[in-house]
């Protein structure tokens, strides 16, 4: 009996952590296909962000956001805050800015992970009614 509780305790626990978004994910090209970045989604303050950890080709890690407006301008895009003050509503982070750094435009955002894909976090930048949505990868620890 207890290796039961146990089991299911382990299950319950598993799935909660795979439903989260509070880890290091691998943004993927929509083009090519290829790994691009490793982006860190935390919290601070009861709001979501999201920072580039690490650009994964070494010969881009030093390149800066020239077409950022405002405090992003010029700024690193390795360590460079992409994802801001999202809020949890239901299974769901809305309410919050993406920037782009590869053309500096900024929209508005959410974020989620899909029951049946615990391993990949649908991000969304939208502006109205036209917006893109993206599949990053959990990285495995």
């Amino acid at each position: 009996m207890r290796f039961l509780v146990f089991f299911i305790g382990f299950l319950y626990g598993n799935l909660v952590y795979s439903q989260e978004v509070f880890s290091e994910w691998k943004t993927i090209d929509d083009d090519s296909g290829v790994a691009k970045s490793i982006v860190e989604i935390y919290k601070k303050d009861g709001e979501v962000f999201g920072k580039i950890k690490r650009i994964l080709r070494e010969d881009k890690r030093d390149i800066r956001c020239t077409e950022c407006k405002g405090d992003l301008k010029n700024q690193k895009v390795e360590g460079m805050v992409i994802l801001k003050n999202l809020t949890k509503d239901g299974d769901e982070y809305i309410g919050g800015k993406i920037t782009d750094p590869e053309n500096g435009k900024t929209y508005d955002a959410k974020i989620w992970v899909e029951e049946d894909k615990p391993n990949t976090l649908m991000v969304r930048g939208y502006v109205a009614f036209f917006y893109r949505t993206q599949e990053w990868k959990r990285i495995e620890d």
